[in-house]
């Protein structure tokens, strides 16, 4: 809830983590143990974060077959009171290693374009843009 909730503040399609929370984490499980693993880190007892990836099989034919085949990161989500303390590049790291003992050699994380604290988390272990998605909204009213 904690990462739907913060990512709703910074855009209106994103819905309350309360309203979704329970479908999502079993979807998000669900794709983890196909492929995959959620890392959680924890702090003197304490739950401070985690972090979501698998293995996605693309069928790009316009990409090579190693970027057609990638570790995937769903999720990741550093408590409040312990950001800054790069957790997210340590959880970040630990997906790594375990998506790379499959052969993965490349991985993708998605950000919302105005999260750039996640962007930098991101940069700062490695990760460098790969791909921008543009969105627009259609006008409604307009002529076909």
């Amino acid at each position: 809830m904690e990462l739907q909730d913060y990512e709703r503040l910074r855009h209106a399609t994103r819905l309350p983590g309360e309203q979704i929370a329970d479908a999502y984490l079993d979807w998000m499980l669900r794709q983890a143990e196909a492929s995959g693993a959620v890392l959680v880190a924890e702090s003197g007892g304490s739950f401070v974060g985690f972090v979501a990836g698998w293995i996605e099989q693309a069928d790009n034919v316009a990409e090579t077959p190693d970027s057609n085949r990638f570790g995937y990161i769903s999720d990741i989500c550093v408590m409040p009171s312990f950001r800054g303390q790069r957790i997210a590049e340590q959880l970040l790291d630990g997906i790594e290693h375990y998506l790379g003992r499959d052969g993965v050699v490349r991985l993708r994380i998605n950000s919302l374009a105005v999260n750039t604290s996640a962007q930098t988390s991101y940069e700062r272990a490695g990760f460098l843009p790969y791909e921008v998605l543009y969105e627009m909204v259609i006008k409604s009213g307009g002529d076909a």
